[in-house]
């Protein structure tokens, strides 16, 4: 890759660090807003985020060259200022374009990372035509004689911004009491002492402008003019303000309230004393260290390529410190034991040293599963809209961590999984009344640890998923012969066969024939499990099993019919010496007795169609796995003990593979296959052998 290449490939990641922050920020702060519009209430601070979010997209987008996205968040900020001043009225009409925009730009920015160079423009073209029509002229009725009652100085009055001035109409309109808050700070010490009254204010009202002017002491002092509206009486705001060197007028309230009850403005001093004595004290030192140049955050934002590649030399750290101690075995057995000592000492510390790193590593690349939730909040909002249902969505767990990559992997199968609990499950607000339920649905994501798996469920208080209607659809695909001879289990596993549907019409949302396959094979490709729950008329509940790790895991090496083969020891329960005689026959199954309790059991080589060279053992090994509640006896012939190892992809090539996670390097030379105990224990409940233990 030229220099020339390299670099525009760093500012292409460098601008998808940014934007995709800024567009997720986008779409959950949308999504408060939308809300809002149903409620009739506006909090203005959350409609400046999101002007100032697509402002940042802009800038970002035109610096970087990419004048699609810089045009497209250009209209959608003039929008959202004629919003925010009050020019146009927030309704789910005016939502539906702003979620439209909102769309496209998250395409254009996915459009980027997936190197598409195709031509966007007859889509923004129409985006931004439905944006221009929503914009109307300004109100000819400014509000001019509605200032003139409060008494503002021809300075302040001249200083206030379009924007300011909407915001303090609109307090008069909602009936708060305008308020002049002067103060007088030392020069030294007026950042803090402005920021704590500002934080007290908010927390009475809306503060609607900050106006710096000049007072007595302008060698010593700063004073400024803080404009404040407020439901609360003047004696409440001189209580709260009853330090520093405050002075409170109260202007008036709204309008269209009669002439005699607009107080005349009355200046009432709030602990005059401006001194050097009273006033506060100078910030320490490590005050004005925050106030440096230096950086306030020191957070650090990685490639996770990067990670990846730190990992895998690890993970060849870990293969030589194996290499390390086989050879000071081999050293004492050959009769060099005080170096073989030596060298096994300094094997032990390297190990340990190397458990921290794996340890640190592996912290990094670990982010709470909340990151995907809010992703998932959005979903539901507008979903729940487009059908005309009511749906709650509530969240537990959110701190649970996992695998930045594993996440990656399983928002797509999260997405789906909802979008059909919306679409299927959850009822119309009508039907929901006629059947005696809560008129709002309720779509429960949780998510906890489990040993070395984390379980996210997804459940709904829906009508639940018709098992009967599975059975029809799957004899009429041809898929069964017998809905009489299919368990409730097994029919709603047919729900995961691809292009099975029971949709009868095809919609935005869901009833295309693809999706629910998709959703395992994603959750397998990550050494996943999903399983269903359903109850007729009351809902159903997704349950699904992740590893918290993919990177560096402790397997358990094991042989069979002349081939060896790596299990993760995080699904490795017990291990048992068996023999022939205590294997038994269950309808055609082979399982045992484990402590009163039927086993499946699963011999490798069948498996994996592999033929014996030699007779099989009379003893050999059962490795009992288990992924959440599911249980299976893996046959095996010998155990070779465990070792820390990298799992590597297989590739596409590979990827159709039933019971195979991927391949590791053991450090001799040795590449073996790595099993998927969830994809294993899947295969086994398809041929009705599975038990619970």
């Amino acid at each position: 890759m030229s220099d020339e290449a390299a670099t525009s490939h760093k500012a292409v990641r460098d601008f998808l660090a940014e934007a995709e922050e800024i567009v997720e920020q986008l779409g959950s702060e949308l999504a408060d807003l939308a809300d809002m519009a149903d409620s009739g209430d506006l909090y203005p601070d959350l409609l400046n985020s999101i002007f100032r979010a697509a402002h940042s997209l802009k800038g970002l987008a035109g610096m970087f060259g990419f004048n699609e996205i810089s045009e497209l968040s250009h209209n959608m900020e003039n929008l959202l200022d004629c919003l925010r001043l009050g020019k146009l009225n927030l309704n789910q009409n005016l939502m539906e374009v702003v979620f439209a925009a909102h769309d496209l730009l998250t395409s254009l920015v996915r459009s980027i990372s997936e190197g598409d160079t195709s031509d966007h423009l007859e889509e923004i073209h129409a985006c931004v035509a439905r944006i221009n029509g929503c914009m109307l002229p300004p109100d000819s009725d400014s509000g001019e004689s509605a200032l003139e009652h409060l008494g503002l100085s021809d300075q302040i009055r001249g200083s206030l911004t379009e924007y300011e001035q909407h915001r303090l109409l609109d307090n008069l309109n909602k009936g708060r009491g305008i308020f002049n808050v002067h103060t007088s700070f030392e020069l030294t010490t007026f950042d803090h002492e402005l920021s704590d009254v500002s934080d007290l204010l908010k927390k009475h009202g809306e503060l609607i402008s900050t106006l710096p002017g000049m007072g007595e002491n302008m060698a010593t002092h700063i004073d400024f003019d803080i404009l404040f509206g407020s439901m609360r009486e003047l004696d409440e705001l001189k209580a709260l303000l009853e330090t520093g060197a405050i002075q409170v007028t109260f202007l008036g309230k709204s309008s269209v309230t009669s002439e005699s009850s607009i107080a005349a403005p009355e200046a009432v001093a709030v602990a005059m004393k401006s001194d050097s004595d009273t006033a506060a004290p100078v910030a320490s030192g490590t005050d004005d260290a925050a106030r440096s140049s230096k950086s306030m955050s020191r957070t650090v934002r990685v490639d996770i390529d990067k990670l990846d590649d730190l990992m895998n030399i690890v993970g060849e750290l870990v293969l030589a410190h194996s290499t390390i101690s086989g050879i000071a075995d081999r050293m004492r057995n050959d009769g060099f034991s005080r170096m073989a000592t030596d060298l096994g000492k300094a094997a032990r510390g390297l190990e340990r040293r190397l458990a921290d790193l794996q340890k640190g590593v592996m912290e990094i690349r670990m982010i709470p599963v909340g990151q995907l939730y809010e992703k998932m909040s959005r979903i539901v909002r507008k979903i729940s809209r487009e059908q005309g249902k009511k749906v709650e969505l509530t969240f537990y767990g959110a701190d649970t961590e996992l695998d930045k990559l594993i996440v990656e992997d399983i928002s797509d199968p999260m997405m789906h999984i909802i979008r059909n609990a919306i679409d299927h499950g959850i009822e119309s607000p009508a039907h929901r009344l006629s059947v005696g339920k809560q008129e709002k649905g309720v779509i429960r994501i949780a998510s906890y640890q489990k040993g070395n798996h984390v379980v996210i469920e997804v459940s709904d208080d829906g009508k639940g998923i018709d098992v009967e209607k599975i059975k029809a659809k799957a004899l009429e695909k041809g898929l069964i012969t017998d809905v009489n001879g299919v368990s409730e289990r097994e029919a709603l596993d047919l729900i995961f066969m691809p292009g099975f549907s029971t949709s009868d019409t095809v919609s935005e949302v869901s009833g295309r024939g693809v999706g629910m396959d998709v959703v395992k094979n994603n959750i397998t490709a990550v050494s996943g499990m999903v399983d269903i729950e359903t109850s007729r008329g009351k809902g159903s509940r997704f349950i699904i099993t992740l590893p918290i790790t993919l990177a560096i895991i402790k397997v358990l090496i094991i042989t069979c019919a002349g081939r060896t083969y790596a299990l993760p020891v995080t699904s490795v329960l017990e291990s048992l010496l068996m023999t022939s005689d205590e294997i038994k026959t269950i309808e055609r199954k082979e399982v045992i007795q484990v402590r009163d309790n039927t086993l499946a059991l699963l011999r490798l080589e069948n498996f994996f169609s592999i033929e014996r060279s030699a007779e099989p053992l009379k003893e050999f090994y059962v490795v009992v796995v288990g992924v959440a509640e599911k249980r299976l006896g893996i046959v095996v012939d010998d155990l070779l003990g465990q070792q820390d190892i990298v799992i590597k992809s297989l590739g596409d090539s590979f990827k159709g593979f039933r019971g195979i996670s991927g391949a590791a390097d053991l450090g001799d030379q040795r590449t073996i296959l790595v099993l998927d105990v969830g994809g294993m224990i899947s295969e086994t409940m398809k041929s009705g052998s599975f038990q619970n233990v």
